[in-house]
């Protein structure tokens, strides 16, 4: 069971009265090797890593855990409250967040398809339930109606979105606010080396909104570790999509070594990793306004990642990171 520790602060999921740990464990890689949209893009896990896994996220203080619909067709959240049941986790003990997938269908599916994310589930109900991405055939506004009706039928707790403009987040919060419902999050890109929410904004939205951000990648799939940047080799070993899609090369690391530099001696003051200093700046500069959800394919990730729930850096640091990365608000 997750450790009671009076350390680990609790940050609002916007006015749904939900409140979690300010770093959650995202379980994308819990459909790696399996068929789905995005099972693909991780290598094979087994069962029983993945349980070590959310017993070390658990055991770290880590209270909420995000999966999707499209992480191998349901794959990663049975896989989840596989885990969760076999830490002997009962329902309610922890925050479940999982999204539905739109593209190529319309509002009605949402009603469709949702007792086949609590089959997945198998007794853990859904707290937060998520647009995957703003690409339905129907209306933001027949989308969160149909979202509306699930709250009002019990089957979820609250309603977010994830991926949306500012523009399509305004609508969805309109479309909430009539039915008596608010826009728990927007979950979205955001890390030390992808600031543009700061500036095209989805930020300042959400605020106007009451919303949460939730930050997905908030180490840019690794290259905020500093791993690569001490060894370039290891960009190698990566899959080349991954390469591809997110920057893996040369350029990038030099162009990011003066932030890297930055994390690492703030780091070694703190005994910590740079991971930690990315991940705490990440939770804590905005004040209560963003959570991250952390991911990894080893519990040690996990573990490492986790203590940065309680590395506190101070205000100092926060403005020394905070003006390194400054050129990192236009993406």
């Amino acid at each position: 069971m997750a450790k009671n520790n009076s350390r680990t602060a609790r940050y609002a999921l916007g006015k749904s009265g939900i409140t979690v740990t300010p770093i959650g464990l995202g379980t994308w890689q819990f459909a790696g090797g399996h068929r789905g949209i995005s099972g693909w893009y991780w290598p094979d896990l087994p069962d029983l890593t993945a349980q070590q896994i959310v017993k070390q996220a658990l055991d770290s203080g880590i209270n909420w855990f995000d999966t999707a619909e499209c992480y191998g067709n349901g794959r990663s959240e049975r896989l989840l409250s596989e885990s969760l049941k076999l830490c002997g986790v009962k329902n309610g003990d922890v925050t479940i967040v999982t999204k539905w997938w739109p593209a190529l269908r319309g509002a009605d599916s949402i009603r469709r398809t949702i007792d086949d994310r609590l089959r997945a589930l198998d007794g853990y109900s859904i707290d937060l339930y998520l647009v995957h991405q703003p690409w339905s055939l129907s209306s933001v506004s027949a989308q969160m109606d149909a979202m509306t009706a699930l709250v009002e039928s019990g089957k979820v707790r609250s309603v977010g979105v994830s991926n949306f403009s500012p523009h399509l987040m305004r609508l969805a919060y309109k479309a909430l606010k009539r039915r008596g419902l608010p826009l728990a999050v927007n979950q979205v890109k955001y890390n030390l080396l992808d600031r543009s929410i700061e500036t095209n904004g989805i930020l300042e939205t959400a605020m106007e909104c009451g919303a949460t951000i939730i930050a997905w990648s908030p180490l840019d799939q690794g290259m905020l570790t500093g791993n690569y940047h001490e060894d370039p080799s290891r960009m190698k070993r990566l899959g080349l999509m991954r390469r591809k899609m997110y920057g893996f090369n040369e350029d990038r690391i030099e162009k990011t070594r003066p932030l890297i530099d930055t994390l690492k001696r703030i780091a070694l003051k703190h005994d910590a990793t740079i991971s930690q200093v990315a991940l705490s700046w990440l939770i804590h500069f905005h004040k209560g306004a963003i959570v991250t959800v952390v991911g990894g394919s080893k519990p040690a990730h996990i573990e490492d990642n986790a203590k940065a729930l309680y590395l506190e850096l101070s205000s100092g640091e926060m403005a020394e990171i905070d003006q390194v990365s400054c050129q990192f608000r236009q993406h």
